[in-house]
């Protein structure tokens, strides 16, 4: 039999790592612990101090699917990955606000040397490797630029410097891992941060719940800007 919907305790979609750690400070403004830390625990289901709140631990690329199909009712996930899912799925998700956590930006890399302006001239070919596809074909073709995507899932920095492509598209922090690898950012496509996402039926349905904690979420995201 399946808990009523208003005993089953809310599910919010986070996945490990930087955006993790940069939640927990908002959590613990809105008064929530965690039971334990994911890093040190296989659980993938996860208790809070707040028993009507529990975490689920997923890929950051699952954590919109997750909600927009009600698996959990509100999710935490980079601007990023929103963008590449709502190319797939239009007004699937309620976005209703930017935490200013895990900022970074979407830039175009190349390896040292190469001309990338003589290479993005109008009706100039590249290749790009990437896996924001949506986001890079955008980019390129308010550019002129005719691109041929490579969808690639890790270790970026590799595909220009054995010629599998001419241009990276990828997130850049410190620039560190590019510096490393013999390459420069040349254009930043756009600015990405963390953003709460929320299930559009369950925002209906479980609104009393969600409201206090979207508001914790908001005034603990205003706090942080202006830090």
């Amino acid at each position: 039999m399946n808990m009523p919907e208003t005993l089953r305790p809310l599910t919010m979609a986070l996945s490990k790592g930087r955006i993790f750690e940069e939640t927990l400070p908002l959590l613990k403004a809105a008064g929530i612990e965690i039971s334990e830390h994911p890093e040190q625990s296989r659980k993938l289901i996860i208790a809070t101090s707040n028993p009507a709140l529990r975490l689920i631990i997923v890929r950051a690329s699952d954590v919109p699917t997750y909600v927009e199909y009600g698996a959990a009712d509100l999710g935490i996930a980079g601007k990023d990955v929103l963008l590449e899912h709502a190319a797939q799925h239009p007004g699937g998700l309620y976005q209703p606000i930017d935490l200013n956590i895990a900022r970074c930006r979407l830039s175009v890399a190349v390896r040292k040397g190469f001309d990338y302006d003589a290479a993005v001239k109008q009706g100039a070919r590249l290749r790009v490797a990437t896996k924001y596809t949506q986001a890079a074909r955008e980019h390129f073709a308010a550019k002129g630029v005719h691109v041929d995507l490579i969808k690639l899932y890790g270790s970026m920095e590799l595909a220009p410097l054995v010629g599998l492509a001419d241009a990276i598209v990828d997130l850049v922090s410190t620039g560190n891992t590019l510096k490393a690898n013999d390459l420069v950012a040349v254009e930043d496509i756009m600015p990405i941060s963390s953003r709460l996402v929320v299930n559009r039926a369950a925002l209906k349905t479980r609104h009393a719940e969600l409201q206090p904690l979207l508001d914790a979420f908001e005034q603990a995201s205003r706090a942080r800007a202006a830090a």
